[in-house]
This record gives structure tokens, sequence and C-alpha cells, in this order.
């Protein structure tokens, strides 16, 4: 990176072809999620993955926020010798992926996934909803990091090891619908297990980062955004209740809404996973 960071990035797919890049949860990594990655082929895609700074094998960047996902995405697509992209983030990664519709010159439309609104967001009661694991989780992160490192060592004991069939009970039993326990088996089970394992493999400082830039305002205006954007929730998501969802769609201008009957937080990913890249893909091609 151009201040001497170092940037952990996977591409795979057709060379040459229209990056999309996808920004991780949180906790998450650069491990892509083999479906999204087979979807992005299929359509002649470069998937394009970075962890985080203080996540896996970036550094860290106390300090950062949201708003600076923008000029790290900048520099991906500098070092790949890409013009343009398309961007998708899911859950924490969502603001992220916001930053870069605002921010990111190259991005040229947007899907964000169950993603939180602004901490800041006016209108909207941030916690309501949510399931007790996020209450906690946040509020111990708006208390600043002194106090927050020592939860998140905590419940990176859970996650550490975690293997696919233990990823359901891993997450915990407040955040998750019927239809994420329903989802989460499997090769996505495995998967998400492998990309929470190599998150947290150095440590938590990256959870803590994350956490510390979306309880604090995000560094940039949803009005800077000009780019299509295609906003997808479930009326069934209890880590991140889908009026985060209807707060966003009603406030970036160029927002397409889908809200998605039962879908919960992490279904909601993979349900008419088609369609969702394709609406991605005529967007960003100006249609």
């Amino acid at each position: 990176m151009p201040d001497g960071r170092r940037l952990d990035v996977r591409v795979s797919g057709p060379a040459g072809g229209l990056p999309l890049v996808f920004h991780h949860g949180t906790p998450g990594s650069a491990t892509p999620l083999r479906a999204w990655e087979r979807a992005a082929h299929a359509r002649g895609l470069r998937l394009v993955t970075a962890s985080r700074p203080g996540y896996g094998d970036s550094s860290r960047q106390p300090g950062r926020s949201v708003a600076g996902a923008a000029a790290d995405i900048a520099a991906v697509l500098a070092a790949i010798g890409a013009g343009r992209c398309l961007v998708m983030g899911g859950s924490g990664g969502g603001p992220h992926a916001l930053a870069c519709a605002a921010r990111l010159a190259a991005a040229a439309a947007v899907l964000v996934l169950a993603c939180p609104a602004p901490c800041d967001a006016g209108g909207l009661d941030w916690m309501a909803g949510m399931g007790e694991d996020n209450i906690t989780e946040f509020s111990v992160a708006v208390q600043g990091e002194d106090t927050l490192r020592p939860y998140l060592l905590h419940q990176r004991e859970q996650l550490t090891d975690v293997s696919g069939a233990g990823v359901i009970a891993a997450l915990g039993q407040t955040l998750l619908s019927g239809s994420d326990r329903a989802a989460l088996t499997g090769e996505l089970g495995e998967d998400f297990a492998a990309n929470c394992r190599e998150a947290l493999r150095p440590g938590v400082d990256g959870w803590i980062d994350d956490d510390l830039a979306l309880t604090r305002p995000w560094g940039f205006d949803l009005a800077e955004i000009s780019v299509p954007v295609m906003v997808w929730h479930g009326t069934a998501d209890p880590s991140v209740p889908v009026a985060h969802g209807k707060w966003l769609a009603s406030r970036i201008p160029s927002a397409r809404a889908h809200f998605e009957e039962g879908e919960g937080h992490y279904s909601v990913a993979f349900s008419a996973l088609d369609r969702k890249l394709d609406e991605l893909v005529s967007a960003g091609s100006g249609g």
C-alpha cells in the first residue's frame, strides 16, 4: 500500500475480466466463499477479495474509518491493472462497499447485503430488534478499545478453530434465523468457518477496528452516491434488522431495494444469487 501497510488480496477468475470486489463481513477475511466465486466466474468476472486492515495477513490500521476502504480498493485496482469494477459487501462489509459507491471513481455499481445503517442514522433506533449478542457487542464497542478488546478476545475463542459443522453454534443463537441455520450447512458452513479462522488467526485487531469504525461516523455522506446501488435485506434478519435496509434504501439516491420475505442475515446472501449478480452486472453496464 502507498503508506507501507500490507493488504492481503486474492483474485480469481478469467484474466482481464471485470473485477467484482467483495467486502467481507465482521469478522471476515479474503478467503472466498465458493458459491460467489463460481457465480462471478460464470459471468466472466474476476472475484477480488481483500482482508480489511488487521484481519489475516493485512497490516493493522488503527483508527481507520469506513470511508478509508475506498482508497484501499483504489490501490488494489491499480495493482491488478483495472480501471473499473463492480462492488459488493455483506453485513459489516456493506458500509465499506457504500464507501466505494461514494468515493471510488472506478465503481460502476454496488450491491449490499444485510447492511447496517450508520450509527448516527436519524430516525432509526440503531439497536432495536438486534439479537442480544450484537446488542452486547456494540454496547461494548461504544465504550472504546480498552473495553472491547477483552470482550472480543473471549469471543475469538469460539471461532479460531471453528469447523463447518460447528459454525452455527459459534455464531450465537440470537443472531441466526431458521433460514440462516438451514443455509449454513455443507459447503457454505465450511466456507464461513474458513473465512472466520483466517480473519482471527493473528488476533482481534481487525474485529476491534471494524466495530469501532461501524459505531462511529462513517466519514462520507450517502448523498454523495450517484452510481446504482442494490440494497438486499431479509425481513427475518436478527443480526441487522430490516429497518436498517429500509433506512438505507430511503436515503441512497440511486437505491434499488429488495426486501426478501423470511430470509435471514446469512441466507439472504445466497437466495436468488443469479438474480442478484445479473442485476448488478446490468446496472454496471448502464442497464
